[in-house]
């Protein structure tokens, strides 16, 4: 039910951004859909994703994901694309591009993945489709009496690689056929993806065998699931010829023994806790450590201790915290974990203490400034974390999680006009400027602030205003 309600969402929202963001596809069906149109379609989306549940915000992940992602693009050949890596919670095996360079990985994939070079080889393959312009060519293809098709297909874009029942989904509103034969990648788009992909992974430092060994894992694995094929593979129909290619192009390579980093393994252990039932994550993690059955022990310790946090056995937790650090260096996910072990047991001092000796290792660790602050306002100490947040946008002025701590800082010390312009300053942030016009003139009304800030506000909302009619207009333009 939740699908589909919000399938009708995306398919009321999305024709007003064809409407006003797209070429006309009348008079000129096969003109260019320029970058700035893709970007802007891609952010219309994402606003979309980023309002539903399943959009999965979790700091340490998204910044591993985005670190691996952007090491990747920085190797594609001859691309200045921006990219934006995000995570869906949702155990399908999946990941998926959109338009203007936004790239999803389902965290299903990153359970799923056996080293890091799969993980990393499906993100080179969802870059090329970007820098190859996959989806962008396949929308100016449409003509203007295919719209409404055009704006399923944005829809389905995104919820046929959030969840396998978009197709039943896209059914109930009639689209299935139009959706269906439209979305999938052609097979050119798949061997250019394959073939531009492989490059990327080598030129990245990672073993190029692991595409084709994790894509013939995915095909033998359309077999045993109740369901149907993986949702990857709905959307990237692989073939034995597609796999074959692959292992030809790799075969004359020479081998490359590639360890997986920290990270991935702690990622990957710290999905693994956070997201089963909190008594299954324990038993997984204390039978893979009894039978020594574990890619990594740091890794499976670390599960192990985050695991126990949520059944409350915080004295073995730190006996496992314990035995972790006496396996790994230094490492900000495992202080993070420090830290939120001694909020949890009920010693907010000490873990504001943790949080500040963490933060002079990693000043710029996002997870460990976000629950800084956080754990501050938890502990009524709202002028504290508003001083935090504010020094910490001096130096990161684009975060709209601060702005977010900012506005919750002021709303816990009853400053409603600066409350409403920091959530107007985050919503700008994550590409919502309509929203952030809205949030000003509330606060504009609130009957807050002083002469000077009451300016300063009008001000804002005059530039934001502009710059709103301004993207309207742009996105207008054929």
């Amino acid at each position: 039910m939740r699908l589909r309600l919000f399938l009708t969402l995306l398919l009321l929202a999305i024709p007003r951004v064809f409407a006003d963001g797209l070429p006309d596809l009348g008079e000129v069906a096969q003109a260019s859909f320029s970058p700035l149109q893709e970007r802007r379609l891609g952010e219309s989306i994402m606003r979309e994703i980023r309002a539903d549940r399943s959009y999965f915000d979790d700091a340490e992940a998204t910044d591993y994901v985005s670190g691996l992602g952007n090491r990747l693009a920085s190797r594609s050949p001859g691309s200045r694309q921006d990219f934006d890596f995000f995570l869906i919670q949702d155990r399908q095996i999946n990941a998926f591009a959109l338009p203007g360079g936004f790239v999803g990985v389902n965290t299903g994939l990153l359970l799923t993945a056996q080293s890091e070079s799969e993980l990393a080889s499906v993100l080179a393959h969802e870059i090329a489709h970007v820098t190859q312009r996959h989806i962008a060519r396949m929308i100016a293809q449409q003509k203007q009496s295919q719209i409404t098709s055009i704006a399923a297909l944005a829809a389905a874009i995104l919820l046929s690689r959030v969840s396998s029942q978009a197709a039943e989904a896209a059914v109930a509103f009639g689209q299935a056929s139009a959706v269906q034969s439209q979305l999938n990648f052609t097979r050119d788009n798949e061997r250019e993806a394959d073939r531009v992909g492989l490059q990327i992974l080598e030129q990245a430092g990672f073993d190029p065998r692991a595409m084709a060994g994790f894509f013939e894992r995915l095909q033998r694995a359309t077999r045993i699931y109740e369901t149907g094929a993986p949702s990857y593979l709905r959307t990237h129909p692989l073939t034995f010829e597609r796999i074959a290619d692959l292992q030809s192009r790799t075969q004359s390579l020479p081998y490359r023994q590639v360890l997986d980093s920290l990270e991935f393994q702690l990622i990957r252990a710290k999905l693994k806790a956070q997201l089963d039932p909190p008594r299954e994550a324990v038993a997984f993690f204390e039978e893979g450590l009894a039978e020594r059955k574990f890619l990594s022990e740091a890794a499976s310790r670390y599960g192990l201790a985050a695991s126990l946090i949520r059944v409350k056995d915080y004295a073995r937790a730190r006996k496992e915290l314990e035995a972790l650090r006496k396996l790994v260096p230094s490492n900000p996910i495992v202080e993070t974990l420090a830290c939120a072990l001694a909020y949890s047991a009920g010693e907010p001092a000490a873990a504001l203490a943790c949080y500040r000796e963490g933060l002079r290792t990693y000043p710029t660790y996002r997870a460990l400034i976000y629950d800084y602050a956080n754990t501050l306002l938890q502990t009524r100490q709202p002028d504290a974390a508003l001083q935090f947040v504010e020094g910490r946008l001096q130096v990161i002025a684009d975060d709209y999680r601060l702005y977010l701590l900012q506005a919750r800082s002021y709303a816990a010390l009853n400053k409603r006009l600066a409350q409403h312009r920091a959530q107007a300053e985050a919503y700008a942030r994550m590409g919502n400027v309509t929203a952030a016009v809205e949030q000003l003139q509330i606060g504009l009304k609130s009957g807050d602030g002083d002469f000077y800030q009451l300016s300063s506000a009008e001000a804002r909302l005059k530039e934001l205003r502009q710059l709103d009619e301004e993207l309207r207009r742009e996105a207008k333009r054929p």
